[in-house]
């Protein structure tokens, strides 16, 4: 599979000792911290995607979180703010996640439960601020204190009609694709039902209190199972041929800080990135099976266009990266961070077929991928050249307030954690979203790419459908 060979990439290390993995030391000193404390009930070690994204935060300009926030349109006044925040807190009161507050206990990082608190709050347009302007700002102050569930309503002096714009926002630590889900359905029914904080039945909150302890151990039992030397040896070998280094991404990181206002000031906010979309039939493909691999290969067009070069003029491979997986089979359904990170070498010509082999080995968690990559001789920190989302909107419902369901709609601009993105949304038809880094790739590059992406999702969306 690969032409250049690096020292301890793809040799036996079958009687080499092996040393134990990331996620077990993680466990083995979460376990002596815990025991040292007296074991506080309140007290949880956190899954290997909240130690990224937490660890993220520590490096981002300003100690910034990743959010996930959902936006939609409502007609003015269909939204009663106090009626929200009480389904917020009732929300938060019952869901363990949305109360977890990250910390460090003894050197090792943990989540604590709090008092359950939503924050809902409107946002007042600025002068020539369009109700998308405001909201974008509101989620660029986000501070990384506080709730992790938060909503912002603005006004939107810029719509055809009087609107108002809701941003449904989680700091990503708190939430994956299938939390996204139950939240807006419950949201929902907390609205309907005018319940509050104090209505959340005790056997409820007990219930899923419980659950949630269940799932991040049980998360963490899996992560371990899947650091095995035969997985680490398969992504050594997958990311041989890629030389993985941090030339693209850590380039943008290096203009991200000397931004001014970067270093948390607040003198200047990040410039907005760039962005454009593109609406495709989804015909009738059997979903993220069908679609993703096809979409892979596309952004790996895109990834090689942007970034398939270091500042020397030398070919390199990008990297991308994706969510992938969730919670353990087993795992109470609760709200939280349960999902991994693979990586995918935008390698030439290889098309999407290693994909399939990946998928075998996709459980293992990327902080032991980096180790493989690392230890194998690759200077290469994790940082990633591009990431790609694809989100089926059959599992989440509409949001519904009242007797008003909300229009999603979508705000551009917004920082990203790599110089590109792609985010794919699946239901009646496939909604492709890009957005990039200007100060790491131009606009013209950008849409030049994109353009190239378009065009082969085209052919090959409807290749497939004319073969299927």
């Amino acid at each position: 599979m690969h032409s250049h060979h690096h020292p301890g990439i793809g040799t036996d290390t079958r009687t080499a000792p092996v040393a134990a993995s990331v996620t077990a030391q993680y466990r083995a000193r979460y376990r002596r911290a815990a025991e040292g404390a007296g074991e506080p009930a309140d007290l949880l070690p956190v899954t290997g995607a909240q130690r990224r994204f937490l660890l993220a935060r520590r490096l981002a300009p300003g100690g910034r979180p990743d959010v996930v926030p959902l936006f939609f349109a409502f007609p003015r006044a269909a939204v009663d703010l106090d009626r929200l925040r009480a389904a917020a807190g009732y929300l938060a009161a019952v869901h363990p996640a949305l109360r977890a507050r990250p910390g460090v206990l003894r050197g090792t990082p943990v989540q604590r439960l709090a008092a359950p608190e939503a924050q809902v709050s409107r946002v007042l347009p600025r002068p020539g601020e369009s109700g998308a302007d405001a909201l974008r700002r509101a989620l660029a102050a986000w501070p990384a204190e506080g709730p992790p569930l938060r909503c912002f309503l603005a006004d939107d002096p810029a719509a055809g009609e009087p609107t108002e714009l809701l941003a449904l926002a989680l700091d990503h630590v708190a939430c994956d694709e299938q939390s996204l889900g139950r939240l807006s359905a419950e949201l929902g029914a907390a609205y309907r039902d005018r319940r509050g904080p104090g209505d959340a039945p005790a056997a409820l909150v007990t219930e899923e209190a419980a659950g949630y302890r269940e799932a991040v151990h049980q998360q963490l039992e899996a992560e371990e199972r899947a650091s095995t030397p035969r997985s680490l040896a398969y992504w050594a070998q997958r990311l041989a041929a890629a030389r993985p280094d941090d030339a693209a991404a850590q380039d943008a990181v290096r203009q991200a800080a000397q931004r001014p206002g970067a270093d948390g000031s607040g003198a200047q906010p990040p410039r907005p990135t760039g962005a454009a979309q593109v609406r495709l039939p989804a015909g009738a493909h059997d979903g993220r099976a069908m679609v993703f691999p096809v979409l892979l290969d596309a952004c790996a067009g895109v990834a090689r266009a942007l970034h398939g070069t270091d500042p020397y003029g030398a070919d390199r491979v990008p990297l991308l990266g994706y969510p992938w997986g969730g919670r353990p089979a087993a795992a109470p359904p609760v709200l939280g961070c349960f999902l991994n990170t693979v990586v995918h070498p935008a390698l030439p010509g290889a098309g999407a077929d290693a994909w399939w082999d990946d998928l075998d080995h996709a459980d293992t968690p990327f902080d032991e991928v980096v180790r493989a990559a690392r230890t194998a001789g690759a200077a290469w920190s994790g940082a990633l050249d591009g990431l790609l989302t694809f989100e089926d909107l059959h599992r989440r419902p509409p949001l519904v307030l009242g007797d008003a369901a909300g229009r999603e709609v979508h705000v551009d601009g917004r920082p990203l954690q790599a110089p590109f993105a792609v985010s794919v949304s699946y239901g009646t038809e496939l909604l492709v979203r890009m957005a990039w880094d200007r100060d790491a790739v131009s606009d013209a590059r950008a849409e030049d790419a994109f353009a190239g992406l378009t065009r082969a999702l085209r052919d090959r969306l409807g290749a497939a459908a004319a073969t299927g």
